[in-house]
């Protein structure tokens, strides 16, 4: 971490980041969960996990599809 700075939390991320809350809000609950349990301190971390997580769901539904 570079020296000045600190990581937010989750809640302190989606107030003081009104695109950051507006993507959170909208993802399906259980992402929203997944990301609860995390500790996701920026938009890009929050983005690449979603990213991730939905790459893996995708993958899923083509093999049982």
């Amino acid at each position: 971490m570079l020296e000045g700075s600190y990581q937010l939390g989750l809640s302190d991320l989606l107030d003081q980041n009104l695109s950051c809350y507006e993507y959170f809000h909208g993802l399906p609950r259980n992402i929203q969960e997944q990301i609860e349990r995390r500790d996701i301190g920026s938009f890009q971390e929050m983005q690449d996990f979603v990213a991730r997580r939905m790459g893996r769901s995708a993958k899923e539904e083509q093999r049982n599809g």
